[in-house]
């Protein structure tokens, strides 16, 4: 009996020791490694790829243009929307990128006359936030988007009456999780990354993945809702969706098309449906958008939402600085960290595109620092929604190029600081099987020098 004690305890000290090392430890509060913010200089981003014909670049400047008006009841916005244009959402550095210094959603929750409210969780110097429910009223799952506002009040908009959502009952309920814009520079080189790269990059350094519990996996979205061990896939070719926060959208017209309709409510010939169908809120045919047959050229005649697609797809990626913050050297040594570390694993450096019908997307480097899969992420970062296979804590890794001029970071934009964001990865553990995936790299990250952490940081703010 005596021996039978002893040996449990022995079993209660080590197993204490490794579920201490699987929790997240507190990191040491004095260390001088910090975020050198957003860089300065030049945007470096928000022109069209080089390479592209005279004709692209027509449509190009065509989607340019329809990505930043600014739309009106009588174009079919609404009856509920977040915003009145895609610009106002991502702009940051540049026309294309995320959310901006100043969030556009307070003054356009009044715009026209509305009767807007504006949400609490909606700040003039924070980020641009769609909000969702996790869970309808009768406790099964919503995961959908909630509108922020409606046009009621507006003068382009008279006789509409249309109550917002009760969004402070449903926080406090716990009940709702943000989302902010994901930039779209060089969303058409991602878009021509072929599936076999990124599959074949998923079985890449498998051991030292392993040693680190790095899985991750394509969102496969399949029909039905079947699972498998799959990337997040499209539901009817089975192939690699790779757009969104949780890689649930397959392609930039169908991103296009969806945001067109979610974000603004515009209906299109994707989406034909409104959201809210409240008669006395219409003021468009429906759909609000479609192909212009009649259109005299081949410009006029695409629909917005190809134009969308197209300023996306020919959106040149953004450039990253030799030199800032930190100097060359510093940068240098931060990206053989970030590899040296483990982030790499995740956050692939490059990919290259096939053999594109666009010749300027044609067998490229794309330097996106992420390998398009969805990794489990942890409680910390769990927002308990789930998208096509990507469940309610796992997530896209973000693409890391144009993160130098980021103002918001994370899913939901809860941190400006990039020191913080690196923490939020770090939750769970592996005995209550919740551990994010990337517990042990930040450990990694964690036992660096203070010299060692800032060059990471530093190369971090080059891209």
């Amino acid at each position: 009996m005596k021996k039978l004690v002893v040996a449990l305890l022995i079993l209660a000290v080590g197993g204490f020791f490794l579920f201490r090392d699987e929790f997240p430890s507190p990191e040491d509060s004095s260390s001088a490694a910090r975020d050198p913010g957003v860089r300065g200089g030049a945007a470096g981003a928000g022109a069209p790829i080089a390479g592209l014909t005279r004709t692209e670049l027509a449509f190009f400047r065509a989607g340019t243009d329809e990505f930043a008006e600014e739309e009106e009841a009588s174009d079919g916005l609404g009856p509920t929307m977040n915003l009145g244009s895609c610009g106002g959402c991502h702009l940051q550095p540049a026309l294309g990128g995320s959310s901006p210094p100043v969030n556009p959603q307070v003054e356009f929750a009044k715009a026209e006359g509305a009767t807007n409210t504006v949400p609490s969780f909606i700040a003039a110097k924070g980020p641009v936030r769609e909000a969702r429910f996790v869970k309808n009223a009768d406790g099964t799952p919503d995961g959908g988007v909630h509108d922020l506002f409606t046009i009621a009040g507006r003068a382009d908009a008279p006789g509409c009456a249309l109550a917002q959502p009760d969004f402070e009952k449903e926080l406090a309920r716990r009940n709702v999780i943000f989302r902010i814009p994901t930039p779209v520079f060089g969303a058409g080189l991602i878009e021509q990354i072929p599936d076999k790269a990124i599959l074949a990059n998923q079985a890449n350094d498998a051991p030292r993945k392993k040693e680190l519990r790095i899985r991750g996996r394509p969102n496969i979205v399949l029909a039905g809702h079947a699972i498998s061990g799959q990337a997040n896939n499209n539901g009817n070719d089975g192939t690699v969706a790779r757009f969104g926060w949780k890689a649930q959208n397959k392609s930039l017209l169908l991103f296009s098309g969806e945001a067109y309709n979610v974000e603004m409510g515009i209906t299109n010939e994707l989406f034909q449906t409104e959201r809210d169908e409240t008669p006395s809120c219409q003021f468009a045919e429906v759909p609000n958008t479609v192909t212009d047959t009649a259109g005299k050229t081949a410009v006029d005649a695409v629909s917005p939402i190809e134009k969308f697609a197209f300023f996306m797809r020919f959106l040149a990626p953004p450039a990253r600085s030799r030199d800032a913050p930190g100097g060359v050297e510093s940068i240098a040594r931060g990206r053989k960290l970030f590899a040296a570390i483990g982030c790499a694993l995740c956050h692939t450096p490059t990919f290259n595109t096939g053999n594109s019908a666009v010749a300027a997307l044609r067998n490229q480097p794309v330097n996106l620092f992420s390998d398009l899969l969805v990794h489990d992420m942890g409680p910390g970062l769990a927002d308990g929604v789930t998208q096509g296979q990507a469940g309610p804590r796992e997530f896209r890794t973000a693409p890391l190029w144009g993160l130098g001029q980021r103002l918001f970071f994370l899913h939901d934009g809860r941190t400006p600081d990039l020191r913080e964001a690196i923490r939020a990865h770090r939750s769970g553990s592996f005995f209550t099987r919740n551990a994010s995936e990337a517990n042990a790299v930040v450990k990694n990250f964690n036992g660096l020098a203070d010299v060692q952490k800032q060059d990471v940081l530093n190369f971090l703010r080059s891209l």
